[in-house]
């Protein structure tokens, strides 16, 4: 199982990016995907999580900012990032478990987002 990220960048205050997880084909049929952020230094934290079938999650801190959809035909879930802050600074990942509320054992290599002032 290969997950790869897209989209990254470098950003102002207020700013906007959308991130791409592409992913290669996934045996199990009810997957979540997710995508994680890890700051230096900080953990490494679930951002949002939609399953195959739509059902998604957020964490409070991006709630109302981010939004995570998916293309299951493409094989890709995005986030779309709004409004974003310089504490939206971080490296962001995407990751598959294999059943809903299971663990994330499948991990892309991750795409740096960063918002300047």
């Amino acid at each position: 199982v290969q997950l790869a990220e897209s989209g990254g960048g470098s950003v102002q205050v207020g700013g906007s990016l959308k991130l791409s997880c592409t992913y290669s084909e996934l045996a199990f049929r009810n997957r979540e995907i997710g995508w994680f952020r890890q700051s230096p230094g900080k953990e490494r934290k679930l951002v949002a999580r939609i399953s195959t079938s739509g059902t998604i999650n957020y964490a409070d801190f991006v709630k109302g900012r981010f939004t995570i959809s998916q293309d299951n035909a493409k094989n890709t879930v995005y986030l779309q990032l709004n409004t974003l802050t310089t504490e939206d600074t971080a490296t962001y990942y995407c990751a598959a478990n294999s059943w809903p509320g299971g663990t994330f054992h499948y991990w892309g290599q991750g795409t740096q987002v960063t918002v300047s002032s």
